[in-house]
């Protein structure tokens, strides 16, 4: 997701059976009591519109920062959108950084390395491929991080849909895609799995998002010296940094928002099956924004992607086995 992306990060969570970024902060009796002045059918669909609108703003954010490589490049994009939604989120979140143990620190280094990682990587991706391809390419790190935690025979069947919808996109061996790009895909699906797992960690040692605005910091640092490097003083250009800013706010700023408000409405379950028409919803923003078509056999392909994810995130886990009582 592009990462993409905390809020896809958060659902692809909840479907691998681990906390989100954004909702683990919150106290237990804060979440219940958001349920339940969210509950009834109409709470529900407040849940699905904030959904639906945070899957739009984030794919076509990703849709904007592809028409911002031409004036930066690739990891410039990458840097503006890290380094502003950082000031964003220290900004709204206001975190504590001082007094927080070595183990604190290593989980939110690691976190902010798997968040630029996967930014990195997925850009560098639809430098090169469309869209859609990137994040159906994508969505398999979550989707095998999910099956994995899912310990079903069933999670194997949605696996091989899945396999089969990556083989179908490819052509038989992505003659049609760039390998580059493909490459860059499926580490940003490998760097989004990271990802998960280091959220879900931060979430338990931290309050409300404040882990997420200093790992985001964290991946911003990273960044800073790979885009300088590439893009220079184009990163200052005014057109530039505004193009920049409405990246940051679309990606990552206000989908967080939304998602934080969903996760308080619907069950992870129904978030996480959403948000696993990531690739669609990145479809329709390289059609619409980058006039980036998609054929029959495409659309098909991404089609099984979305019901592999749908599957796997409907298919509960096995439950833990436990020794038996001496």
């Amino acid at each position: 997701m592009t990462s993409q992306s905390p809020g896809p990060a958060a659902s692809a969570a909840a479907a691998a059976g681990t906390p989100g970024p954004v909702s683990d902060g919150a106290p237990a009796a804060g979440v219940r009591a958001g349920r339940r002045l969210g509950g009834g059918a109409r709470g529900r669909l407040g849940g699905v519109a904030l959904v639906v609108t945070g899957a739009l703003s984030t794919q076509f954010g990703a849709a904007v920062a592809a028409l911002l490589f031409p004036r930066a490049g690739a990891l410039g994009v990458v840097t503006l959108r890290l380094t502003l939604a950082a000031a964003l989120l220290m900004l709204i979140f206001r975190p504590r950084v001082r007094g927080h143990s070595r183990g604190d620190w290593a989980v939110l280094c690691g976190f902010g390395v798997a968040l630029g990682g996967m930014n990195v990587a997925i850009y560098q991706a639809i430098d090169r491929i469309p869209l859609g391809a990137a994040v159906t390419l994508e969505v398999l790190g979550p989707l095998t991080l999910s099956v994995l935690a899912g310990r079903r025979a069933a999670s194997l069947v949605w696996a091989a849909l899945a396999l089969g919808g990556v083989v179908l996109l490819s052509g038989g061996g992505f003659g049609g895609l760039d390998p580059v790009g493909v490459a860059f895909a499926l580490g940003a699906g490998c760097m989004w799995a990271t990802y998960i797992v280091m959220s879900a960690r931060a979430g338990v040692r931290f309050p409300r998002a404040d882990g997420l605005a200093i790992a985001m910091s964290v991946a911003a640092v990273i960044s800073v010296p790979v885009g300088v490097a590439s893009a220079g003083s184009r990163l200052v250009d005014p057109a530039t940094l505004g193009l920049g800013l409405a990246v940051a706010v679309m990606s990552s700023g206000l989908p967080y928002a939304l998602d934080q408000f969903a996760l308080r409405r619907l069950p992870p379950a129904t978030f996480a099956l959403m948000m696993s028409l990531a690739p669609a919803v990145a479809a329709l923003a390289g059609y619409l924004v980058l006039d980036q078509g998609l054929t029959a056999v495409q659309c098909a392909a991404i089609g099984m992607v979305i019901a592999a994810s749908v599957g796997a995130v409907r298919t509960p886990p096995r439950p833990a086995t436990r020794p038996a009582d001496g």
